[in-house]
């Protein structure tokens, strides 16, 4: 047996699917001034609303509402069921401290007081 549904009711299900995904996801990725809402992420990329998203390449970063979760080197994108897939090439974490050019013993002061 198989199952029919009219374009218009396949249509309208699909657009409240994006709806609903748009909805709970809080991730975003910043491609310099543009900023664009994650549909799902996955291991090895991301996918965006195939209506709205440009074709990206190179260096974007990846939000979680203000936070900045990581910079990723996207290389390759492909289209399916209404989504645009992006694949990383690399993902780094982004922290919020500054990375140091020496080496910090786990037990050294964090400060010098003068003597007085």
């Amino acid at each position: 047996m198989t199952e029919f549904l009219p374009k218009d009711v396949q249509a309208g299900l699909d657009r409240a699917r994006k709806q609903a995904m748009r909805k709970a996801s809080r991730l975003r990725v910043h491609d310099g001034p543009d900023i664009h809402r994650v549909l799902r992420v996955w291991d090895g990329g991301f996918a965006l609303d195939a209506e709205t998203a440009p074709q990206l390449r190179g260096l974007v970063d990846l939000y979680d509402g203000a936070r900045h979760l990581s910079q990723c080197l996207i290389v390759a994108s492909s289209e399916e069921e209404g989504e645009r897939c992006f694949e990383y090439k690399r993902m780094t974490d982004a922290s919020g401290e500054q990375p140091l050019d020496f080496y910090r013993a786990p037990d050294a002061p964090v400060a010098l007081l003068p003597d007085v």
